[in-house]
């Protein structure tokens, strides 16, 4: 089946976020991870049918939805599921929140690896809760983990380790000799190992995606995995994610966390959720080979037109760069770009030094890309 990525979408004078940053300016906004595309067919259809049967009321996951994950979970990544261990959720964000509430107590600290999604650093701390952040390591083309300065971070106060696997922004997709050291090292230290893994379904190179909770028994009690068909589908604004807890204990007290606060996930959603594991698995792999073209343009024209701008590792997931600009000797990266015409994300609020990165959305029609990228060569010779 053939499926649409290349046609544009006009976004403008919707309730997109993304679009109305730079609503009545000429600015591509190429920032927030929200694709500019229609989502898969079959959740089309779904939502179709939801909407025709006309009623939303409460709704609670049926058993085909469950199934549906069920049967993805294995067919995916191996990974054998129990219903009863997956708490529904309405955005992987409001997940890292209950987890920093469930396992730390105010004034505990909360261990992750930067640069990093903000709310990795921002959860903690809306409960009183401590982030401590370790920086990533760029060693020969490659972001790691190190290990050493990991260990110096720990203290008597660390109760939990937040991970990003594909973790963003870097676009690293965590190998399983790096899980199982950093699974026994939250073995080693008692922390709870929460690991978000909502991009899991991107992987752009020929890597595998392996959920932290495949790991050995020990590691396995302790892990939390979040995840959502949110990015790869494109229905965030669905507010449709869940936590696959398999221990019975830290499931208890990820649930208590949530009562009276978190808010129920609404009958399109599960919908939705349904739709995109069972039926969209061809839509999907259409969409990394888009996916993959886009990253394969912006690697060349990086490399060859945008002097001062460097890609440093190779994208392995994602549809998300992390670009060095530390190059141009821009105080303010993310102003001189809008000024030509293209909104990037600021590499301060992932951690990294004000004016060294950006980080660019790809998840667009080709089209698209290739006019953003026009505009910052244009961008680039002005300095």
């Amino acid at each position: 089946m053939k499926f649409d990525f290349d046609t544009p979408i006009n976004r403008s004078g919707t309730d997109s976020q993304k679009w109305q940053k730079y609503a009545g300016r000429d600015v591509l906004p190429m920032w927030v991870a929200d694709m500019d595309f229609r989502s898969s067919p079959a959740i089309l259809a779904a939502l179709h049918r939801r909407v025709e049967h006309g009623v939303f009321g409460y709704a609670r996951p049926t058993k085909s939805t469950m199934d549906a994950m069920v049967a993805a979970m294995e067919s995916r990544y191996g990974w054998k599921i129990e219903p009863s261990w997956i708490v529904w959720l309405p955005g992987l964000v409001c997940g890292l929140n209950v987890t920093a509430q469930a396992f730390a107590e105010p004034g505990d600290e909360v261990l992750t690896l930067a640069p990093i999604y903000p709310p990795f650093m921002s959860a903690p701390k809306n409960s009183a809760r401590v982030s401590v952040t370790v920086d990533l390591q760029l060693r020969d083309g490659r972001w790691e983990i190190d290990w050493a300065a990991l260990d110096a971070a720990i203290t008597p106060r660390t109760k939990l380790f937040l991970l990003c696997n594909p973790h963003n922004p870097v676009a690293r997709v965590w190998r399983r000799e790096e899980l199982t050291q950093l699974g026994e090292f939250c073995v080693r230290h008692n922390l709870v190992l929460c690991s978000d893994e909502i991009h899991c379904d991107l992987i752009l190179d020929d890597l595998p995606h392996l959920p932290t909770a495949l790991l050995d028994g020990e590691i396995a009690r302790r892990s939390i995995t979040l995840m959502a068909p949110s990015k790869t589908y494109n229905v965030p604004g669905l507010g449709t994610s869940f936590a696959i807890i398999p221990d019975g204990v830290l499931r208890h007290r990820f649930v208590r966390a949530t009562a009276g606060i978190v808010a129920e996930v609404n009958t399109l959603g599960y919908d939705a959720c349904e739709a995109a594991y069972r039926d969209s698995e061809p839509w999907r792999l259409a969409l990394l080979d888009h996916l993959r073209g886009n990253r394969d343009l912006l690697l060349d024209f990086v490399a060859r037109e945008l002097p001062g701008v460097v890609i440093e590792a190779p994208i392995e997931a994602t549809y998300l760069a992390w670009l060095n600009v530390r190059g141009l000797g821009l105080k303010d990266p993310i102003a001189h770009f809008e000024t030509h015409g293209v909104g990037l994300s600021d590499g301060a609020f992932f951690g990294a030094t004000k004016g060294d990165y950006v980080r660019l959305n790809f998840g667009c029609p080709r089209v698209t890309l290739q006019e953003a990228l026009r505009r910052m060569k244009i961008a680039v010779a002005a300095i």
